[in-house]
């Protein structure tokens, strides 16, 4: 195989699960991140800041990937900053790259606040879309960095004569190696780990529309095999594609089951939403503790959650599902009980002693 695989943010949930796909499928593969060396074997690393542009000069002033695949993205203070930020290096890591001309596909993973809106308007009146929500939506009257991101690809494309595919899942479950930005399955192994040392039940954090209604994720080893597809399949090129694991659950129900693998009592939505961000208030000092008690390698609450997001997928105010069978129809068929996708990350994650 002569593909060249170049990962921005290879150090991330996406990132990371994706560079483990592509070198199981033969590729050779160049990871991109401030810290690229995410111990996976037959990952080439690539150090560099995306915000400094020199920096990314220099690091990829010797390679000529043929598939791009942007996995990454920066939080600034305001969605303004957050559009310059992450418009940003996607524009200068392909204005980079152009002069090569070696690229033939560049994939961007964004996610749901495509439809749902930016961080600061997350899911608010007036932007509520018609769900399941499908790729043909059009965008929502805001200012959103998925479409700064989009546009740059676009102008790229066309410049440059390489085909695209964009990539839309719902909450991702699955290990980052790094970076930790946006990790519910984490954020949840946490809180009920935390639960369980202080005897307390794992108190429903979100809204009574996400506690009844249906819902779906991404695992993200899905997502992965779905950016490789549409890297390799000629019916797939230039389109935008949803992915989700294929099966919808209530979290009234995966709640407790959740809690059941952890052996701590559960309690559902009682009238109010309780945010995870409030509920792990003041618990530093105890996951210390219990981080030190158990051996565990991160010892700071805050370097392993993110209960912001958490609190943000958890408190929309409807009933949410993915509409994917625009990639089915074209011959993705991959398939992940959610459950099982939990599941896994937990007994993964206290294999490498992240949790009790």
């Amino acid at each position: 195989m002569n593909d060249k695989a170049l990962i921005i943010g290879v150090s991330g949930i996406v990132g990371s699960n994706l560079a483990e796909e592509l070198v199981n499928q033969g590729w050779e593969t160049h990871g991109l991140a401030r810290n690229p060396h995410v111990g996976i074997a037959g990952v080439i690393p690539v150090e560099a800041n995306l915000s400094d542009f020199s920096q990314l000069q220099l690091a990829l002033a010797d390679l000529t990937p043929t598939h791009v695949f942007f996995t990454s993205w920066m939080r600034g203070n305001s969605e303004e900053e957050n559009i310059q930020l992450n418009r940003g290096f996607v524009r200068d890591v392909l204005a980079i790259l152009s002069p090569k001309k070696s690229v033939k596909h560049v994939a961007l993973v964004t996610g749901l606040k495509h439809y749902l809106g930016p961080f600061d308007a997350y899911a608010k009146s007036g932007t509520l879309p018609l769900t399941p929500v499908k790729e043909e939506h059009p965008r929502l009257d805001l200012p959103n960095f998925y479409y700064a991101q989009e546009d740059e690809v676009y102008a790229a494309a066309a410049r440059d004569g390489f085909t695209w595919s964009i990539h839309r899942p719902h909450t991702i479950v699955g290990q980052a190696k790094g970076t930790n930005l946006m990790n519910i399955g984490t954020t949840l192994a946490v809180y009920a780990s935390l639960c369980k040392a202080e005897g307390k039940p794992m108190i429903w954090p979100g809204s009574e529309a996400q506690w009844k209604g249906l819902s779906d994720v991404t695992d993200a080893k899905i997502l992965a095999k779905q950016l490789v597809w549409a890297a390799q399949e000629k019916q797939a090129a230039n389109q935008a594609f949803n992915v989700v694991n294929g099966d919808v659950f209530r979290w009234n129900h995966l709640w407790f089951e959740l809690a059941h693998w952890f052996g701590v009592e559960a309690q559902g939505f009682q009238g109010e939403i309780q945010p995870l961000e409030k509920q792990l208030e003041g618990k530093e000092a105890s996951w210390e503790q219990l981080s030190l008690d158990s051996g565990l390698k991160i010892k700071t609450l805050h370097q392993i959650t993110s209960p912001w997001h958490t609190d943000l997928d958890l408190s929309r105010p409807l009933e949410v599902v993915t509409d994917m069978s625009k990639s089915r129809r074209l011959g993705f068929n991959a398939y992940q009980c959610t459950r099982d996708s939990f599941y896994a990350l937990f007994q993964q994650l206290r294999e490498e002693k992240s949790i009790p």
